[in-house]
């Protein structure tokens, strides 16, 4: 019978048919005729104004991955990483061989230093893929997009493009339209956010090119090319579904994290009973 191995762990083959199964139902079977055509907005542009989340372990690891034991024994399986097919065209990051080093320190103490446990500022592309909604505004001139983690938000400017700032957490983006695909390029970030849990990494130098391409009117498909020529060989692509949440009343409710990481930032410092 034929099995499916991931890093070490056979599963059997029918779960890869359903895997599969399961990603074709969720691409419009249009695509055998003609392609999706998107709504439009006033200005004629594809219409990708909404909320988003994907259904992916991305934010653990971009990279094919076992379930795992979590870091925290105390909680057990809600601690747990959950196992995923990853999201890298090719299934490796194509790391230079210091780098690949870094990344296995990073992972190693991922309890300590990931970004994500301190409410840093995510980044792009994480903030796509971490496991909470995001919204889309569009206009002619900009688009808005707001994360609900750590209230993190971005312009990308369409028309009338600012000079490129300082490095910052989410960058400078700048977009355009290829045909119904939004292009977005992204510069100007800094070095401390990664791309996952896993340890993943980037340097000041990481280039970021996205692609939002509507499939159907609750699908999008994500694309990211990175590039960065201080941590990796080439460039390398992920993709990955981005699903409309279709409730009647949603929304982006608040993850403010910043009072959630006091006490570990801060707890030390807190006056101890009789001293």
């Amino acid at each position: 019978m034929r099995k499916n191995r991931v890093r070490g762990v056979l599963f059997p083959g029918a779960a890869a048919v359903l895997a599969a199964a399961l990603h074709l139902g969720a691409t419009p079977a249009a695509s055998a005729a003609e392609p999706y055509k998107a709504p439009r907005t006033a200005d004629g542009k594809a219409d990708l104004n909404g909320i988003w989340q994907t259904l992916n372990t991305a934010n653990w690891d971009l990279q094919e991955h076992a379930a795992r034991t979590g870091l925290v024994v105390a909680l057990g399986a809600v601690g747990a990483e959950p196992g995923g097919l990853g999201v890298v065209e090719g299934g490796e990051i194509p790391y230079l061989p210091e780098a690949a080093a870094k990344k296995k320190a990073n992972f190693e103490k991922r309890l300590t230093d990931d970004p994500e446990i301190k409410c840093y500022l995510p980044g792009v592309p994480r903030a796509t893929y971490m496991p909470y909604p995001f919204q889309i505004v569009q206009t002619p001139k900009s688009i808005l997009i707001a994360y609900e983690y750590a209230g993190a938000a971005r312009t990308i400017y369409m028309d009338k493009v600012p000079p490129g700032p300082a490095d910052s957490w989410m960058g400078h983006s700048v977009g355009h339209w290829e045909g119904d695909t939004l292009v977005v390029d992204v510069t100007a970030q800094n070095d401390e956010t990664w791309f996952d849990r896993a340890g993943d990494f980037h340097s000041d130098a990481l280039h970021v090119t996205e692609r939002y391409t509507p499939l159907s009117p609750d699908a999008l498909m994500y694309e990211t090319t990175i590039e960065d020529s201080k941590v990796f060989s080439r460039p390398w692509k992920i993709s990955m579904l981005l699903y409309r949440r279709l409730e009647k009343n949603a929304q982006l409710t608040e993850f403010k994290c910043v009072e959630f990481v006091e006490e570990l930032f801060y707890g030390h410092l807190r006056k101890q009973a009789g001293k």
